[in-house]
């Protein structure tokens, strides 16, 4: 009970502190090395034998620099080429060439958050064939972002809808959907078109009319609201050749045309993708100026675009992981199971206890995973004492890690994002959390009439 309120109590602090707009990355990085400290000082280890530096306290800070090895080379190289990519669309016209085509036939939609709403549809979709929650946020960032803005619509309801298109983990690419069909004892398939797709279909359809209503009331509020479609004037003259508007498209196409989609024999990582589609690009310019210094000089474009967003972006992440573990190593996830397993409440209740638990925990874990993998290997054992179905109890589990970490202002998805956008992750968050409130209440209640 001790570790349980020194967790939430340094919870509060790090919130309070982040909402009052100190630096998130030292505010969290603060936060999760009191925590480890405090686990050191309760006798737990910080990491296994093999990995420690063999002095415990050392091992707080061999931690921070693991986690900034793997993130940097994983997560923190698909945000940050993404990231480059996108500025040397900007750089070369690309992106302009995409909005200029794009806009007018966009524009028939004419009201700028019925087009919102839309986005979010098409992204959610997207997100079944690409399953990683940053890639795809960071693809649409580089694609839907730019034409979304320039319909007139503003830089933060744009990041907003695009940030929460992978809030619902699906299809058999999605590893927690694997990993729940698994834990409830069907097919990954059989899961998904049996429980997913129900719950899905009416969870979209509210989550985009929630964005219509409230990206609209936040944008009247602050006095941004797009009252009619913005084509606004592009200089025919200053514009790059028509076939530009492709470039910005290449990496999505890869993406999808190599998977199980079409071509399932070839692998292609999104970083791959955006390497390949920088040198599609250049050599387009190539083509274009007949200037080889001036083309490989462009390349530095691209590596300060990452450079940025290692800065801003990535050491978030990290920041972000390092109170996830502080939290964790304290013992206080471990005493939240204990006590739900011991609540005493029905089968509904407990289903929802723990629906909630795994929600509150991936808002501020910033990660869906971490809860739902700890909290789903207990459903099997839960599930047989109440006498219900794993599959009843475990779905709305699943759907509520993937929706709660769409509205954590330190979830990977929604950092990626801020950064593109050049907007506080914090702000984005208050933009996305009524929708995924909205979602988190349509996918319990849905998936337990059906």
């Amino acid at each position: 009970m001790l570790a349980l309120m020194i967790a939430l109590c340094v919870t509060i602090v790090v919130a309070y502190m982040i909402l009052n707009k100190m630096k998130a990355q030292a505010v969290l990085f603060a936060g999760g090395t009191i925590l480890m400290a405090v686990a050191v000082l309760m006798g737990y280890p910080l990491l296994e034998a093999k990995k420690s530096t063999g002095f415990v306290w050392f091992d707080i800070f061999k931690f921070i620099e693991d986690t900034f090895s793997t993130r940097a080379a994983g997560i923190g190289l698909l945000i940050m080429s993404v990231a480059g990519f996108a500025k040397y669309m900007e750089h070369i016209g690309a992106s302009r060439v995409l909005v200029h085509l794009t806009a007018r036939p966009l524009s028939l939609v004419k009201s700028p958050y019925l087009l919102l709403a839309i986005s979010y549809v098409v992204g959610q979709l997207l997100n079944i064939v690409i399953p990683s929650a940053a890639g795809l946020c960071v693809l649409l960032m580089a694609t839907m972002y730019p034409v979304l803005v320039s319909l007139g619509v503003s830089r933060l309801s744009a990041a907003a809808v695009i940030a929460t298109t992978p809030c619902l983990d699906l299809g058999p690419a999605s590893g927690t959907a694997v990993f729940a069909a698994k834990t409830a004892g069907m097919d990954v398939v059989d899961y998904f078109v049996g429980e997913q797709i129900p719950i899905a279909v009416v969870t979209i359809l509210a989550i985009a009319a929630s964005h219509f209503v409230v990206q609209r009331w936040f944008d009247r509020r602050e006095g941004t609201e797009a009252l009619q479609m913005d084509l606004g004037e592009e200089e025919k003259e200053s514009l790059p050749p028509a076939v530009y508007a492709l470039l910005p498209l290449v990496p999505i196409v890869l993406v999808m045309v190599f998977s199980k989609l079409a071509i399932a024999t070839i692998k292609m990582p999104v970083v791959t993708a955006m390497v390949i589609s920088i040198v599609i690009a250049m050599l387009f310019e190539w083509i274009r100026t007949r200037r080889v210094k001036e083309v490989f000089d462009s390349l530095q474009v691209v590596f300060d675009g990452m450079g940025k967003t290692f800065a801003t972006v990535v050491t978030l992440i990290v920041a972000g992981e390092t109170f996830a573990y502080g939290l964790t190593k304290i013992g206080a996830i471990d005493q939240i199971i204990h006590g739900a397993q011991g609540s005493g409440f029905g089968a509904m209740g407990i289903s929802l206890i723990m629906t909630l638990i795994v929600a509150a925990a991936a808002v501020i874990m910033g990660s869906g995973n971490a809860p739902f993998y700890s909290f789903g290997a207990l459903v099997p054992d839960i599930a047989a004492k109440l006498g219900m179905l794993p599959a009843s109890m475990i779905t709305p589990m699943q759907m509520a890690a993937s929706i709660a970490r769409s509205a954590s202002p330190i979830t990977a998805a929604v950092i990626a994002v801020a950064g593109v956008a050049g907007v506080s992750s914090v702000d984005i968050a208050k933009r996305t959390a009524i929708p995924m409130l909205v979602a988190l209440l349509v996918s319990f209640v849905t998936a337990n009439i059906l």
